[in-house]
């Protein structure tokens, strides 16, 4: 066996954190381990990006911002990495291109080296501004595709699209497997096929959702994969990644090269073993997560996806309709053109499927994002649109034509900074309301409400 060098990205900071306790690590509880983190020897540590931003200024009182800077500066030695939504950059609708630069350009300058670039309709047009902006800037490009399986879909689809991927300037090329899917001789073919097709690094990133994750890289590293997204193991299995201690015993008892200090990586596991204890005991990490789920391979809804089908029907108390919303869900993926399933197409498919069947009609109610979906605001679907629903939904509306961010103001961050005024005290705080703008306003007031407490406190320290 040859002793071809095997990287590890490291996800337990976001995506294995993000898949089992919904993104509610705080910064306090990553801290401890974070230069021993930095002294494993990981290819990469993916900690920004995703739902973190949103979930920092929501349910965490932290600045995303603040967060990506401290965890720079205790993780100087390891490249951080982000995923980043193209168009959408962290939020759920397209923004305009000075935004999309703006906020690449800060993401480099405050801390991040590798971002991992992604569409959710796999539209390169929805990736080429944020690709130029990150490459100007310095950072490492890591374009992704959005795995799944429809009749569009092909090998051949996804050979065109690496190839588009480094032809805008991408530096290695990410099979991005969401919902746990990809079968190990499917990687194993899509893997030569991409490594034929582009003379890129490649990663291979799945979930255990399906069972199938060990196998799928065991297949693709045969095959070519150069690094292989991992989680330490109380933060692995189930609808997050496999763990990184057991392929890193694995791959190198196979004669690849592993270049991980297993010491530490025991000494890591021993430490989140306690973090992961805390989610237990007060029901964040629900068990559910952790199991198995083959029904995936057929419905291919990713485990944050079922998660979030589940918590609507339970708030409309109609759990009894989980069934049926699972089988919507298909038939609807197909009428709006085969998106696969990842953030924000997920959402849309998944809330239009539970509105068909509680209004016992389809597409009798549809909201807002179903419609600008319908319109081409999110870009152009993999697969034309059903004619029929397309009409239903819009009413002899029109479609876009062209890209829709060039539809989009010019002059978002300036109209936004004005709505701010003090409130803001530097580009990223604008750049935070502009992604999210009520949850921005109430953390900026909660932290001018604790910073005149803690000022008020050591004034009287001083008068005492």
């Amino acid at each position: 066996m040859s002793q071809r060098t095997i990287g590890f990205t490291e996800t337990v900071l976001r995506d294995a954190s993000q898949s089992l306790i919904a993104t509610r690590l705080p910064f306090d509880k990553m801290q401890p381990i974070l230069g021993l983190l930095d002294s494993v020897g990981y290819h990469s540590i993916e900690c920004w990006g995703g739902a973190t931003f949103d979930v920092c200024l929501r349910f965490l009182d932290e600045d995303p911002w603040e967060r990506l800077r401290k965890l720079k500066a205790a993780m100087p030695s390891t490249k951080l990495q982000m995923l980043f939504r193209g168009q959408n950059i962290l939020g759920y609708k397209h923004y305009p291109d000075d935004i999309v630069r703006r906020f690449v350009r800060a993401s480099v300058r405050n801390g991040i080296d590798v971002i991992r670039l992604f569409d959710a309709l796999n539209d390169v047009e929805n990736l080429r501004v944020a690709t130029a902006a990150a490459v100007e800037a310095g950072a490492e490009v890591q374009g992704a595709l959005s795995y799944t399986v429809s009749p569009v879909h092909t090998r051949e689809s996804y050979e065109k699209l690496a190839r588009e991927l480094r032809a805008m300037g991408a530096h290695s090329i990410c099979i991005k497997d969401m919902a746990g899917i990809l079968t190990p001789q499917a990687a194993y073919e899509l893997v030569s096929a991409i490594k034929d097709a582009v003379d890129l690094p490649l990663v291979l990133h799945t979930h255990c959702t399906t069972g199938m994750a060990y196998l799928t890289y065991l297949k693709g590293i045969e095959a070519g994969a150069d690094v292989i997204d991992t989680a330490l193991s109380p933060l692995a299995g189930g609808t997050s990644q496999p763990a990184t201690e057991t392929m890193a015993v694995a791959l190198e008892e196979l004669g690849y090269g592993v270049h991980l200090d297993q010491a530490k990586l025991f000494e890591l596991a021993e430490y989140f073993k306690g973090v992961r204890k805390e989610y237990v005991e007060d029901g964040t990490l629900n068990p559910i997560s952790l199991m198995t789920d083959t029904q995936c391979l057929e419905h291919q809804i990713p485990g944050g996806m079922l998660s979030n089908l589940l918590s609507q029907l339970e708030m409309l108390g109609a759990l009894d309709k989980y069934e049926e919303a699972l089988a919507e869900t298909p038939r609807v993926r197909a009428d709006l053109g085969y998106p696969p399933l990842v953030t924000p197409t997920s959402q849309l498919v998944g809330t239009q499927a539970v509105q068909n069947v509680l209004a016992g009609e389809r597409y009798k109610n549809v909201g807002q994002e179903v419609r600008a979906y319908c319109r081409g605001e999110y870009g152009t679907t993999p697969a034309p649109i059903d004619p029929a629903v397309r009409e239903k939904i819009l009413k002899g509306e029109a479609p876009i034509q062209g890209r829709y961010a060039d539809t989009l103001p010019a002059d978002a961050f300036e109209q936004a900074e004005r709505e701010l005024g003090d409130r803001a005290r530097c580009e990223e705080d604008v750049l935070s309301y502009i992604a999210f703008p009520p949850v921005a306003e109430a953390f900026f007031e909660k932290r001018r409400t604790q910073e005149e407490k803690r000022a008020s406190y050591s004034i009287r320290r001083v008068d005492e």
